[in-house]
């Protein structure tokens, strides 16, 4: 089970759910419950969020830039980070040849994807 929070319920659920393509199961009235696969992503309602400057959250992706060109195709900011060497799409490659690209949710909650060398 991975745990997030959101302050902005409505739209955790459109972007989880239809962005993401996660499988969204209910509101327990305290939380947003989605599975990504045999993982539960619990999303706790609360009135306010500050979220995090770094990565709580990410899925590996067997073609990142195909992963990172659908993601965009549906309205997804991917971030830029000043020495990250990244490319134009957001896609900073490593020197051992992993790849990661990170964009955030709409509380701001920093996310990632990873294509392993």
């Amino acid at each position: 089970m991975t745990f997030l929070l959101t302050a902005l319920p409505d739209q955790a659920i459109v972007f989880y759910r239809d962005t993401l393509g996660l499988g969204y199961q209910r509101d327990d009235g305290f939380a947003l419950i989605f599975h990504n696969g045999p993982t539960m992503l619990r999303i706790s309602k609360v009135p306010a969020h500050s979220p995090a400057n770094h990565t709580i959250l990410g899925w590996e992706v067997a073609d990142i830039a195909t992963s990172v060109a659908e993601l965009a195709d549906k309205g997804v900011a991917f971030e830029h980070y000043p020495g990250m060497g990244q490319d134009e799409h957001g896609i900073a490659t490593f020197p051992n040849g992993d790849k990661v690209a990170w964009f955030r949710d709409p509380d701001g909650n920093v996310l990632s994807l990873s294509q392993h060398a």
